[in-house]
């Protein structure tokens, strides 16, 4: 089994996902950070069914750090109840995950 993940969280704003994005590759908790958005989320909060634009951030790391990965990610983002979703990398090319494993500390 392959020990990468593919995380994602979503955010507010462009600006929080880019901070969220440039946090994670310069603590080499990730290899690659991509925002895509904007967004719509239609969710639960509060007993309420809510909308809001939102920012995707797709996060590349691995298994290694993923306890660190997500405390930086809630130690930095504004949500009082952050989505942080982790998914195992089944396959990939080995090329693209040869140098992620090689930017992950």
């Amino acid at each position: 089994m392959s020990d990468y993940l593919l995380v994602v969280t979503t955010t507010e704003t462009k600006e929080k996902a880019q901070e969220i994005a440039g946090t994670l590759v310069e603590k080499r908790l990730a290899g690659c950070v991509q925002v895509v958005g904007p967004i719509t989320s239609t969710y639960w909060w509060q007993d309420q069914v809510e909308s809001a634009e939102e920012w995707l951030c797709f996060i590349k790391s691995s298994q290694r750090v993923y306890p660190e990965l997500e405390a930086a990610i809630s130690e930095v983002h504004p949500y009082e109840t952050p989505e942080i979703i982790a998914t195992p990398i089944v396959a990939g090319s080995q090329a693209y995950l040869d140098w992620l494993g090689a930017e992950i500390k």
